[in-house]
This record gives structure tokens, sequence and C-alpha cells, in this order.
């Protein structure tokens, strides 16, 4: 298992995870890779990518521990990116791509052999806050400084809706099994069905949420201002636990950890990885978050402002649906696009019900 982190002193720092080992967590590598500050990483082993305030897109090989390059066109140069998601087909061992979204309100997609731009896909009308991509590769869903949120067909390369929220949304994600997303607006996380947006649950936070992952079972993780990490049961639509006072500061990054046995079997699927604006990075193990007081299984100091982590995250069981190698030979277009045009005219039809 790794970790990557990115500071605002533009500094990329990478880390080995081994929880049964002495030393649980191992610094890799750390250098000052940007011009700008880091505002987000992406990690799908051995591959990992950061991404800055008007400034490349950086590549790392972290079987190596080696800078690959930089992913250089007149967008990246020109606008900031926000937000950095790989997308890996269940079946396969390398990311196949790279979605990216930035500060003026494009989704670029990118093939990842070679590393090159496929499409550029204008989604808000201004910035985009963040960005998750759906587990089987077709779909991705953004929020932006507009107060919307919106849908990428990525099969067609194309923007397929835009929802107005009323509020400035600035976290997002999918569920691991994709059946349902959430939204971070201010202290509030609202969790609707992926295929007609209706709301399921809305979780009341202390304060801001800044950062949010996905867990096992219909779990959501959450930190923030509180300086502490929430655990959210979909199912049930009440908090599971929490570690409270996680950090002496506001948390930036959460990053769900795990690692497979020889059966695809996954191990270890309650290490929850941390970072926050002291430059602090911490493991724990959520199984003991109920306790008083918890101690992390182990933590980094890195003496900088951490403003984003990306880890080795939850894989899909062999048992559910997914892309196979003959849908996913000719890249992210050749997928099957049934699954999202449903998904679009549910929304669609959702929407036009409430406004009448």
């Amino acid at each position: 298992m790794s970790l990557i982190a990115g500071s605002y002193e533009r500094f990329i720092w990478g880390f080995r995870v081994k929880t049964n080992s002495s030393q649980p967590l191992t610094q890799l590598f750390s250098y000052p890779s940007h011009l700008c500050p880091i505002k987000s990483v992406a990690l799908s082993f051995p591959i990992a990518a950061s991404a800055a305030s008007a400034d490349s897109i950086k590549l790392y090989d972290l079987s190596t521990n080696t800078e690959l390059g930089s992913l250089l066109d007149d967008r990246t140069l020109s606008s900031s990116i926000t937000s950095l998601e790989f997308y890996t087909p269940p079946s396969y061992s390398f990311p196949l791509n790279l979605i990216s979204s930035d500060d003026e309100g494009n989704v670029s997609i990118h093939d990842t052999d070679p590393f090159i731009l496929l499409k550029t896909v204008r989604v808000h009308r201004k910035g985009i806050n963040d960005m998750a991509v759906h587990w089987s590769g077709r779909l991705a869903v953004t929020v932006g400084r507009d107060d919307c949120f919106g849908l990428v067909n990525l099969v067609r390369g194309r923007r397929s809706f835009v929802g107005r929220l009323g509020k400035e949304a600035t976290v997002v994600g999918f569920g691991l099994d994709g059946e349902r997303f959430w939204m971070g607006i201010g202290e509030r996380v609202s969790v609707h069905q992926a295929e007609d947006a209706k709301l399921v649950w809305e979780f009341e936070c202390k304060k801001r949420v800044l950062c949010a992952a996905a867990g096992e079972n219909g779990l959501i993780l959450t930190g923030g201002e509180d300086r502490g990490i929430t655990v959210w049961d979909t199912r049930s639509g009440k908090s599971a636990y929490c570690i409270e006072e996680a950090h002496s500061t506001r948390v930036k990054g959460i990053a769900m950890l795990t690692q497979e046995n020889e059966a695809g079997a996954a191990t270890d699927p309650y290490v929850v990885a941390s970072a926050s604006t002291d430059g602090v990075i911490r493991l724990w193990d959520v199984r003991f978050a109920n306790k008083e007081k918890p101690n992390p299984l182990a933590e980094a100091q890195t003496k900088s402002r951490l403003t984003c982590l990306a880890g080795s995250t939850l894989k899909l069981k062999s048992n559910q649906l997914g892309p196979s190698k003959e849908q996913t030979g000719n890249r992210l277009f050749m997928l099957k696009p049934h699954g999202t045009q449903k998904c679009e005219a549910a929304i669609t039809e959702r929407l036009q019900l409430e406004r009448e």
C-alpha cells in the first residue's frame, strides 16, 4: 500500500504503508515537484499524479520512486487543476485513464498509454471544486463554484446534465458500489441515489467538511475544520463512529487503505490515513474509534502545510460487474453508455417534477 501527499510549499511526499511491520509508515521520497502550491493528487499503484496552480500535471512511478514527466498543454499552463482521479478497470493492474478538472469549469480525459489528452469538456460556467468518477468509468459527477452539479458522459466525452444546488458544494464522491453519491455543502453532507439523484440521507457535521472518502459497506468518512474523522453509515443514516481531535488542526485529506491477499480478498479494510494542515499524516484503525482517546497506528511529520492526500484505495470484489478487457480494449470511449443514459434521464425527470 502507498500514500502520496501534496503541500502548500510545493513538495510532494510518498510513503509506503505496511500495517504488519514495526514501521507501518515509511517515507519514500520528498522534493519540490511544482512551481506553485499543490492542489490535488491521485494514486493508482504504481502510477501517481499531482497538479498545482497554473502548472503542469506531474506523473510518478512509485515502484521505482521516480518522476515520469509532465503532461503539458495550453489548458494546464493557463488554468489551475482542481481535481485528479485515475480510472482503473477491476481486471486491470494499470490505470486506463486520468481524468482532471480545472478552475475554468472543464473536465479533461487523458489516456495513460501513452499519456495524451483525449478530450476536454466544458461543464460549469465557473471553476470546478471537486470531481468523482463512477467505478464503471462511464460517468463523472462534478460540483462547481456556480452552485451547480454536473454529469459528464465519459463514454461520449460530453456534458450530459447540469443541475442547480442553490449553494456551493466543495466535496463530491461515489460509494464503492456506485449506487450512491454524496456532496458536501458547508457543514452538511447529502447522500443521493446515483440512478435519479433522489436524496437518501443528510448528515450534519460539527463544522465545514473539507474532505471525504468512501469505505466498505456503504460508509463515508469525512474530515474538516472540526479536526476529527467521522464515519457515516449510509444504510442507517447515522454516525457509525468518530475519532475526536484526530489532529490539532483541520483535516485536509482522508484515504481508505487496504491490500489484497492471494485469494483476492481485502485485508486490513479498517485502516484510514489522514493528513492535516500542520504537516502530520496519521494511520488509524477505525475499529478502535469508539475508545475515549484512540491512538494512531503510526504518524509522520512532514513539517509542511499539507493540502491533499491519496492512497491505494479499496478495490471492487470480483463478483461485482465491471468492464472486461474486451470492453476496455479501445480505451474509455468504447464503453457502452446505456446505464449512463438511464441515470441522466431519471435525474432530468426528477428535477422537472420538483420545479413544477
